[in-house]
């Protein structure tokens, strides 16, 4: 790709591109622009990003500018979308691997629940220049359906992993990226400098900006209470609180040792399309260390979520029988698990059964890592929370 190098990953110059492509200029709030400008600068200096992988992170931060944008531009028409409603989410916090999209998934299939679609994630509003008339199709889904075919053509196993549709329910890491504050940002790079940003500056304004872009989804396409999913709320108890005060907050657990090989193989396996050279042990010792932040956070901050609106839930309970802990969130939740609830979600598991298309074997030792010593690092949470050693 001879024009790559051309491709911007500069702040200033990708907000004046989405501004001449949206016709707008209102970006809202700035706070957003330390963590981008740092993220950015982390991407150019910190990593080698193929060809590929340059322009296809131009045109990522792209499109979160635009979405910016787009949506600041719809609060700004429509200033009682800030009036709207967010009563009583469902927030499920847990690493990954440990359940948590399989416990989304179900309780998303519950159709008097709002969850996020990924094409809706990925363009939270669309122009108006875009909006189909009646009987059109939303342009946003065939965008979403080519990239997700190009994923699979350029990455055929990661469906092994996590599998990807359209509609599929996804996390609000896209919506928290427009806000400067994800953790996939993490998981595209090694970034150092924009992980000690992140865990130095308080993210209760990317939580609060995240509330109100779900107003705006809200007001768009309605739904009441959300249904919330993301490894980083593990480490944002606080930001969560004060923004949902009414929520209900499910922390999910189990062994950590097994779970960093999972990751850091998915991590690893999704690198190699944008980066010149993957280094399985660099991307190792990473995360591993921030499996250790987020677990720090979980034990420390686990007071922080109210006794009466907040369940633990061990993995192995989870999948021994799966509807009964989703039962017990409910009740906890004041949410109603009517036989049409039950039959919505082992409909789900029907049409998506788990390793349906095939495995993936994990091992620590294919990143430089040793179970003994992990085993040791993350006592702490272990102990705390009474976790469950799994075999190797």
């Amino acid at each position: 790709m001879p024009f790559a190098e051309q491709m911007p990953l500069s702040l200033d110059v990708l907000a004046a591109q989405a501004s001449t492509e949206t016709g707008l200029d209102d970006f809202g709030d700035d706070w957003f622009r330390e963590p981008i400008s740092v993220v950015l600068r982390a991407l150019t200096t910190e990593t080698r990003l193929s060809p590929f992988g340059r322009v296809t992170t131009s045109v990522q931060f792209l499109q979160l500018l635009k979405n910016r944008l787009l949506i600041q531009d719809v609060l700004r028409r429509h200033p009682e979308i800030r009036d709207v409603p967010i009563e009583r989410p469902v927030v499920i916090a847990g690493l990954p691997r440990t359940g948590t999209t399989h416990l989304h998934n179900l309780i998303s299939s519950d159709p008097s629940l709002r969850s996020l679609p990924y094409w809706e994630s990925l363009e939270p509003v669309l122009s108006e220049a875009e909006r189909p008339g009646p009987g059109e199709p939303d342009p946003r889904l065939a965008r979403t359906e080519a990239g997700l075919q190009f994923l699979d053509q350029a990455l055929p196993f990661f469906k092994r992993m996590h599998e990807m549709t359209t509609w599929h329910v996804h996390e609000e890491i896209q919506l928290l990226a427009i806000a400067g504050s994800t953790m996939l940002f993490e998981t595209s790079a090694v970034l150092s400098s924009w992980r000690d940003w992140y865990k130095a500056n308080d993210q209760t304004p990317a939580y609060r900006y995240l509330r109100t872009v779900l107003q705006v989804l809200q007001w768009q396409r309605g739904g009441t209470c959300w249904v919330l999913k993301s490894p980083q709320h593990l480490e944002q108890f606080g930001p969560l609180v004060t923004v949902f005060p009414d929520a209900t907050f499910v922390v999910t657990h189990r062994d950590p040792v097994s779970i960093t090989a999972s990751l850091a193989t998915m991590i690893a396996y999704t690198a190699r399309p944008n980066h010149e050279h993957v280094e399985p042990a660099v991307i190792g010792r990473y995360w591993a260390d921030r499996l250790v932040d987020l677990l720090e956070c979980c034990t420390r901050d686990r007071h922080l979520l109210p006794a009466s609106q907040s369940i633990d839930i061990g993995f192995t309970e989870f999948m021994a029988d799966d509807v009964a802990v989703v039962a017990r969130i409910y009740d906890l939740a004041g949410q109603p698990m009517t036989p049409s609830v039950n039959s919505a979600m082992h409909a789900l598991m029907a049409e998506h059964p788990r390793g349906k298309y095939g495995r993936v074997a994990y091992d620590l030792a294919d990143f430089g890592l040793d179970r003994d010593e992990r085993r040791a690092a993350l006592a702490f949470y272990t102990d705390s929370f009474a976790v469950d050693e799994e075999p190797a």
